[in-house]
């Protein structure tokens, strides 16, 4: 037989054996072998849910500043807003242009370090609000679309952000309603409501309206 073929078979056994004791670590280390490159993603640059204060600050602004819950990691959390308010405005109106303010808030896009940070929101865009009327508690404030209408989730963003604001008296429950209809429920944000906004709407009671 000619030398130099047994030699490149040789080398060729030596080539497999490796090959297949290669492929035998890996396999013992749990890694399966394969041909082709892997691309792992890069890991995360932010803790989910957390804000650094240099986040925080830079969306204050010289209006009134409030605060909106958004969803993050499937429960209701926290974020710093601004609400421009007219000087002079009376309670009434003041409490309107609050909660309105509010609800543009709960729609609009979270900022990118929020969006990074797994924020997200499902209130819808275009919800509008008026205040109370004749006959209704005087904190009662009535949504363009029915309150049980809307999406559980948007439901409890909206009840408590409005409950723990100059929206509603600062008092952990809101009277909400329809401009199209004449019942009122009041809703309270809860702790469950908090941790767990999917589980339901939140609790409520039916409340005297027009």
């Amino acid at each position: 037989m000619d030398v130099r073929v047994r030699g490149s078979r040789v080398r060729g056994v030596r080539v497999l054996t490796a090959t297949g004791v290669l492929a035998g670590l890996l396999a013992g280390c749990g890694i399966r072998a394969t041909q082709v490159p892997t691309d792992f993603a890069p890991a995360p640059s932010m803790v989910p849910c957390e804000l650094s204060v240099t986040d925080i600050a830079t969306q204050a602004t010289p209006s009134m500043p409030v605060e909106v819950f958004l969803l993050c990691s499937g429960a209701l959390v926290r974020v710093n807003r601004s609400v421009q308010v007219a000087e002079g405005t009376d309670e009434p109106a003041r409490r309107v242009v609050v909660a309105q303010g509010l609800l543009d808030a709960l729609a609009g896009d979270p900022s990118d370090a929020e969006d990074e940070a797994g924020y997200d929101t499902a209130v819808p865009s275009g919800l509008t609000v008026t205040g109370p009327r004749p006959g209704d508690p005087e904190d009662a404030l009535r949504l363009s679309t029915a309150p049980d209408s809307l999406p559980k989730y948007a439901l409890a963003q909206i009840v408590c952000t409005f409950a723990d604001s100059a929206a509603a008296g600062d008092n952990g429950s809101v009277a909400l309603g329809s401009t199209s209809a004449e019942s009122l429920r009041r809703y309270e944000c809860t702790p469950e409501t908090q941790s767990d906004p999917g589980a339901g709407n939140p609790p409520s009671t039916e409340v005297g309206g027009t």
